[in-house]
Protein backbone atom coordinates (compact mmCIF):
# COMPACT_ATOMS: atom_id res chain seq x y z
CA UNK A 1 0.00 0.00 0.00
CA UNK A 2 0.98 3.71 -0.35
CA UNK A 3 0.66 6.08 2.38
CA UNK A 4 0.78 9.76 2.45
CA UNK A 5 -0.23 12.86 4.49
CA UNK A 6 -2.69 15.96 4.15
CA UNK A 7 -1.27 19.39 4.89
CA UNK A 8 -4.54 20.43 6.31
CA UNK A 9 -5.62 18.12 9.93
CA UNK A 10 -2.65 19.79 12.01
CA UNK A 11 1.17 19.78 12.25
CA UNK A 12 0.94 16.28 11.83
CA UNK A 13 -1.45 16.23 8.95
CA UNK A 14 -4.37 13.68 7.77
CA UNK A 15 -3.17 10.18 7.09
CA UNK A 16 -4.50 9.21 3.31
CA UNK A 17 -4.39 5.86 1.41
CA UNK A 18 -3.46 6.62 -2.46
CA UNK A 19 -3.74 4.12 -5.11
CA UNK A 20 -0.68 2.69 -7.22
CA UNK A 21 -1.23 5.27 -9.87
CA UNK A 22 -0.59 7.74 -7.22
CA UNK A 23 -3.94 9.42 -9.16
CA UNK A 24 -6.40 9.37 -6.10
CA UNK A 25 -7.01 8.71 -2.66
CA UNK A 26 -9.13 8.31 0.28
CA UNK A 27 -8.74 9.63 3.95
CA UNK A 28 -8.27 6.96 6.55
CA UNK A 29 -11.36 7.32 8.54
CA UNK A 30 -11.66 5.34 11.73
CA UNK A 31 -8.00 3.61 11.44
CA UNK A 32 -5.88 6.42 11.90
CA UNK A 33 -6.16 10.13 12.26
CA UNK A 34 -2.24 10.28 11.25
CA UNK A 35 0.97 8.24 9.93
CA UNK A 36 2.49 8.16 13.16
CA UNK A 37 -0.69 6.88 14.96
CA UNK A 38 -1.01 4.29 12.58
CA UNK A 39 3.00 3.29 13.04
CA UNK A 40 2.32 3.36 16.56
CA UNK A 41 -0.08 0.72 16.10
CA UNK A 42 1.03 -1.53 13.22
CA UNK A 43 0.35 -4.55 13.85
CA UNK A 44 -3.83 -3.32 14.03
CA UNK A 45 -3.76 -0.49 11.75
CA UNK A 46 -1.92 -2.02 8.85
CA UNK A 47 -4.12 -4.62 8.10
CA UNK A 48 -7.23 -1.88 8.02
CA UNK A 49 -4.86 0.53 5.66
CA UNK A 50 -4.43 -2.49 3.69
CA UNK A 51 -7.80 -3.25 3.25
CA UNK A 52 -8.86 0.20 2.29
CA UNK A 53 -6.15 0.43 0.28
CA UNK A 54 -7.19 -3.04 -1.88
CA UNK A 55 -10.51 -1.12 -2.02
CA UNK A 56 -9.01 2.00 -3.29
CA UNK A 57 -7.29 -0.08 -6.31
CA UNK A 58 -10.44 -1.76 -7.27
CA UNK A 59 -12.40 1.17 -7.52
CA UNK A 60 -14.85 0.33 -4.39
CA UNK A 61 -14.42 3.86 -2.33
CA UNK A 62 -17.09 6.13 -3.31
CA UNK A 63 -15.60 8.47 -1.70
CA UNK A 64 -11.78 8.46 -3.42
CA UNK A 65 -10.47 11.99 -4.26
CA UNK A 66 -8.25 13.34 -6.80
CA UNK A 67 -4.39 13.58 -5.74
CA UNK A 68 -3.56 17.10 -5.67
CA UNK A 69 0.68 16.61 -4.70
CA UNK A 70 1.10 20.49 -3.59
CA UNK A 71 -1.73 19.68 -0.91
CA UNK A 72 0.43 17.01 0.62
CA UNK A 73 2.67 17.55 3.56
CA UNK A 74 5.35 14.90 4.54
CA UNK A 75 4.08 11.96 5.58
CA UNK A 76 5.81 12.39 8.55
CA UNK A 77 5.70 15.96 9.19
CA UNK A 78 7.60 15.81 12.12
CA UNK A 79 9.29 12.40 13.39
CA UNK A 80 10.24 11.12 16.68
CA UNK A 81 13.48 10.28 15.20
CA UNK A 82 15.63 10.54 11.76
CA UNK A 83 19.52 8.89 11.79
CA UNK A 84 20.91 9.07 8.18
CA UNK A 85 23.57 6.37 7.39
CA UNK A 86 26.81 6.67 4.75
CA UNK A 87 25.94 3.05 2.95
CA UNK A 88 27.62 3.92 -0.39
CA UNK A 89 31.44 3.65 -0.40
CA UNK A 90 32.14 4.87 -3.43
CA UNK A 91 30.47 8.09 -1.81
CA UNK A 92 32.39 8.06 1.45
CA UNK A 93 35.48 7.36 -1.10
CA UNK A 94 35.63 10.05 -2.86
CA UNK A 95 35.09 12.62 -0.31
CA UNK A 96 38.21 11.54 1.13
CA UNK A 97 40.17 11.11 -2.12
CA UNK A 98 39.16 14.64 -3.04
CA UNK A 99 40.87 15.99 -0.04
CA UNK A 100 43.64 13.42 -0.13
CA UNK A 101 42.73 11.36 2.85
CA UNK A 102 41.98 7.34 3.43
CA UNK A 103 38.76 5.39 4.11
CA UNK A 104 39.72 4.26 7.80
CA UNK A 105 39.30 0.11 7.47
CA UNK A 106 36.72 0.60 10.32
CA UNK A 107 34.00 2.21 7.58
CA UNK A 108 34.33 -1.27 5.67
CA UNK A 109 32.70 -3.85 8.61
CA UNK A 110 30.99 -0.94 10.77
CA UNK A 111 28.38 1.88 9.08
CA UNK A 112 28.99 5.84 9.16
CA UNK A 113 25.86 7.26 10.55
CA UNK A 114 24.62 10.82 11.85
CA UNK A 115 21.84 12.00 14.04
CA UNK A 116 19.36 13.91 11.31
CA UNK A 117 16.70 16.41 12.04
CA UNK A 118 13.54 15.26 12.22
CA UNK A 119 11.35 18.07 13.99
CA UNK A 120 10.10 19.14 10.86
CA UNK A 121 10.15 18.15 7.23
CA UNK A 122 9.33 20.01 4.03
CA UNK A 123 6.42 19.15 1.78
CA UNK A 124 7.64 17.27 -1.11
CA UNK A 125 7.10 20.34 -3.49
CA UNK A 126 7.85 22.72 -0.71
CA UNK A 127 10.13 25.45 -1.61
CA UNK A 128 13.85 24.59 0.54
CA UNK A 129 14.19 27.87 2.49
CA UNK A 130 18.18 29.25 2.62
CA UNK A 131 19.55 32.30 4.11
CA UNK A 132 22.40 32.64 2.22
CA UNK A 133 23.89 31.19 -1.08
CA UNK A 134 27.19 31.19 0.60
CA UNK A 135 26.41 28.39 2.54
CA UNK A 136 26.44 26.10 -0.37
CA UNK A 137 23.40 24.54 -0.58
CA UNK A 138 22.97 21.10 -1.84
CA UNK A 139 20.76 18.07 -2.37
CA UNK A 140 21.40 14.51 -1.71
CA UNK A 141 19.20 11.73 -2.93
CA UNK A 142 19.03 9.34 -0.85
CA UNK A 143 16.45 6.29 -0.05
CA UNK A 144 15.00 6.29 3.82
CA UNK A 145 13.13 2.99 5.58
CA UNK A 146 10.41 3.24 8.51
CA UNK A 147 10.25 1.16 11.61
CA UNK A 148 8.01 -0.15 14.24
CA UNK A 149 9.20 -0.24 17.94
CA UNK A 150 12.79 -1.94 17.26
CA UNK A 151 14.12 -3.61 20.50
CA UNK A 152 18.01 -2.20 21.46
CA UNK A 153 21.01 -4.82 20.41
CA UNK A 154 18.76 -6.43 17.48
CA UNK A 155 20.59 -8.30 14.75
CA UNK A 156 20.32 -7.43 11.12
CA UNK A 157 17.99 -10.71 10.56
CA UNK A 158 16.03 -9.45 13.52
CA UNK A 159 16.24 -5.75 12.22
CA UNK A 160 14.89 -6.73 8.84
CA UNK A 161 11.30 -7.62 10.28
CA UNK A 162 10.80 -4.39 11.51
CA UNK A 163 10.84 -2.29 8.05
CA UNK A 164 7.28 -1.50 7.19
CA UNK A 165 7.75 1.74 5.12
CA UNK A 166 10.54 2.75 1.92
CA UNK A 167 10.78 6.08 0.27
CA UNK A 168 13.02 8.96 -1.05
CA UNK A 169 14.01 11.64 0.78
CA UNK A 170 16.05 14.83 -0.35
CA UNK A 171 18.78 15.64 2.46
CA UNK A 172 19.41 19.09 1.83
CA UNK A 173 23.14 20.19 3.14
CA UNK A 174 24.79 23.21 3.96
CA UNK A 175 28.20 22.38 2.17
CA UNK A 176 30.48 25.56 3.49
CA UNK A 177 28.95 24.91 7.01
CA UNK A 178 30.25 21.63 6.94
CA UNK A 179 33.86 21.83 7.67
CA UNK A 180 33.74 24.17 10.71
CA UNK A 181 31.06 22.04 12.39
CA UNK A 182 32.93 18.69 11.88
CA UNK A 183 35.97 20.40 13.14
CA UNK A 184 34.06 20.99 15.81
CA UNK A 185 33.81 17.22 16.66
CA UNK A 186 30.45 17.21 17.35
CA UNK A 187 28.86 16.74 14.13
CA UNK A 188 26.33 18.46 12.34
CA UNK A 189 24.09 21.17 13.18
CA UNK A 190 23.72 24.02 11.13
CA UNK A 191 24.87 22.47 7.85
CA UNK A 192 21.71 19.95 7.98
CA UNK A 193 18.53 21.89 7.71
CA UNK A 194 15.14 20.02 7.21
CA UNK A 195 15.16 17.34 4.27
CA UNK A 196 11.73 16.40 2.42
CA UNK A 197 10.46 13.09 1.98
CA UNK A 198 8.36 11.53 -1.12
CA UNK A 199 5.44 12.42 -1.52
CA UNK A 200 4.17 8.81 -0.53
CA UNK A 201 5.75 5.94 1.18
CA UNK A 202 4.88 2.51 0.43
CA UNK A 203 5.09 -0.86 2.18
CA UNK A 204 7.84 -3.27 0.93
CA UNK A 205 5.55 -5.77 -0.66
CA UNK A 206 4.25 -3.16 -3.06
CA UNK A 207 8.68 -2.90 -4.44
CA UNK A 208 7.89 -6.38 -5.53
CA UNK A 209 11.38 -8.26 -6.37
CA UNK A 210 13.12 -5.07 -6.48
CA UNK A 211 12.92 -4.86 -2.77
CA UNK A 212 15.27 -8.04 -1.74
CA UNK A 213 17.93 -8.53 1.04
CA UNK A 214 16.98 -5.29 2.70
CA UNK A 215 17.51 -3.25 -0.46
CA UNK A 216 16.23 -1.68 -3.43
CA UNK A 217 17.29 -2.15 -6.20
CA UNK A 218 16.08 0.57 -9.06
CA UNK A 219 17.90 3.43 -10.09
CA UNK A 220 17.41 6.73 -8.29
CA UNK A 221 16.93 9.69 -10.73
CA UNK A 222 17.86 13.11 -10.10
CA UNK A 223 17.19 16.14 -12.60
CA UNK A 224 18.64 19.86 -11.64
CA UNK A 225 16.86 22.58 -12.66
CA UNK A 226 15.48 20.09 -15.66
CA UNK A 227 18.03 18.49 -16.53
CA UNK A 228 19.66 14.86 -15.74
CA UNK A 229 21.98 14.81 -13.33
CA UNK A 230 22.27 11.01 -11.70
CA UNK A 231 20.32 7.96 -11.97
CA UNK A 232 22.36 5.15 -10.24
CA UNK A 233 21.76 2.14 -9.15
CA UNK A 234 19.96 2.17 -5.29
CA UNK A 235 20.87 -1.75 -5.31
CA UNK A 236 24.81 -1.89 -6.60
CA UNK A 237 27.67 -0.51 -4.33
CA UNK A 238 25.51 -0.20 -1.24
CA UNK A 239 28.02 -1.61 1.79
CA UNK A 240 25.46 -1.81 4.63
CA UNK A 241 22.04 -2.85 3.55
CA UNK A 242 19.09 -1.46 5.45
CA UNK A 243 18.83 -4.03 8.00
CA UNK A 244 22.33 -3.36 9.07
CA UNK A 245 21.91 0.31 9.26
CA UNK A 246 18.66 -0.55 11.07
CA UNK A 247 20.84 -2.53 13.56
CA UNK A 248 23.34 -0.29 13.84
CA UNK A 249 21.00 2.89 15.16
CA UNK A 250 19.39 0.60 17.30
CA UNK A 251 22.93 -1.28 18.91
CA UNK A 252 22.68 0.81 22.37
CA UNK A 253 19.09 2.57 22.10
CA UNK A 254 15.73 1.12 21.29
CA UNK A 255 13.99 3.01 18.35
CA UNK A 256 10.78 4.37 18.40
CA UNK A 257 7.94 3.53 15.89
CA UNK A 258 8.02 5.83 13.21
CA UNK A 259 11.79 6.01 13.29
CA UNK A 260 13.42 7.53 9.83
CA UNK A 261 16.91 5.53 8.91
CA UNK A 262 18.61 6.89 5.63
CA UNK A 263 21.15 5.41 2.99
CA UNK A 264 22.61 8.22 2.74
CA UNK A 265 24.03 9.92 -1.09
CA UNK A 266 23.37 6.34 -4.02
CA UNK A 267 26.56 6.58 -5.54
CA UNK A 268 27.77 3.77 -8.28
CA UNK A 269 31.77 2.93 -9.13
CA UNK A 270 30.28 3.29 -12.13
CA UNK A 271 30.75 7.09 -13.31
CA UNK A 272 28.61 7.27 -16.27
CA UNK A 273 25.82 6.94 -14.06
CA UNK A 274 26.06 10.75 -12.61
CA UNK A 275 25.69 11.47 -8.64
CA UNK A 276 22.95 11.99 -6.28
CA UNK A 277 24.71 15.41 -5.06
CA UNK A 278 26.53 18.17 -6.39
CA UNK A 279 29.74 17.77 -3.83
CA UNK A 280 30.19 13.89 -5.41
CA UNK A 281 30.45 15.82 -8.94
CA UNK A 282 32.56 18.46 -7.18
CA UNK A 283 34.61 15.54 -5.94
CA UNK A 284 35.10 13.50 -9.09
CA UNK A 285 35.89 17.28 -10.57
CA UNK A 286 39.05 17.69 -8.15
CA UNK A 287 40.06 13.91 -8.37
CA UNK A 288 40.16 14.93 -12.44
CA UNK A 289 41.44 18.42 -12.29
CA UNK A 290 42.11 19.46 -8.90
CA UNK A 291 39.79 21.82 -8.99
CA UNK A 292 35.77 21.96 -9.13
CA UNK A 293 33.52 23.18 -12.26
CA UNK A 294 29.88 22.86 -10.76
CA UNK A 295 28.95 25.26 -8.40
CA UNK A 296 26.27 25.17 -5.88
CA UNK A 297 23.05 25.85 -6.08
CA UNK A 298 21.96 29.46 -6.11
CA UNK A 299 17.97 30.74 -5.44
CA UNK A 300 15.25 29.69 -8.13
CA UNK A 301 17.33 26.16 -8.84
CA UNK A 302 14.72 23.69 -8.88
CA UNK A 303 15.75 20.13 -8.08
CA UNK A 304 13.35 17.00 -8.53
CA UNK A 305 14.27 13.58 -7.48
CA UNK A 306 12.06 10.17 -8.38
CA UNK A 307 12.17 6.47 -8.71
CA UNK A 308 10.54 4.76 -11.76
CA UNK A 309 9.35 0.98 -11.56
CA UNK A 310 10.02 -1.40 -14.50
CA UNK A 311 7.39 -0.19 -16.36
CA UNK A 312 8.28 3.52 -15.57
CA UNK A 313 5.82 4.61 -13.59
CA UNK A 314 6.56 6.54 -10.47
CA UNK A 315 6.40 4.52 -7.17
CA UNK A 316 6.85 7.02 -4.54
CA UNK A 317 5.57 10.61 -6.27
CA UNK A 318 8.27 12.96 -7.12
CA UNK A 319 10.16 15.74 -4.81
CA UNK A 320 10.06 18.58 -6.76
CA UNK A 321 11.72 21.74 -4.56
CA UNK A 322 13.10 25.23 -5.66
CA UNK A 323 15.36 26.71 -3.79
CA UNK A 324 14.73 30.18 -2.26
CA UNK A 325 15.90 33.05 0.01
CA UNK A 326 14.05 33.12 3.58
CA UNK A 327 12.40 36.04 5.30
Amino acid sequence: MKLASLKSGGRDGTLIVVDRGLTHYVVADGVAGTLQQAIDDWANTAPRLNALSEALNNGECDNAQRLDFTALASPFPRAYEFVDGSAYLPHVERVRRARGAEVPESFYEDPLMYQATSAGFLGPRDPVPVVSEEYGIDFEAEIVVVTDDVPMAVSPQQAEQHIQLVGLVNDVSLRNLIPPELAKGFGFLHSKPRSALSPVLVTPDELGDDWRDSTLHLPLRSWLNGERFGEPEAGVDMQFNFARLVAHAAKTRPLAAGCIVGSGTIANEDESLGASCLAERRMLEIIASGSPKTPFMSFGDTIRIEMLDRDGASIFGAIEQEIQPYG
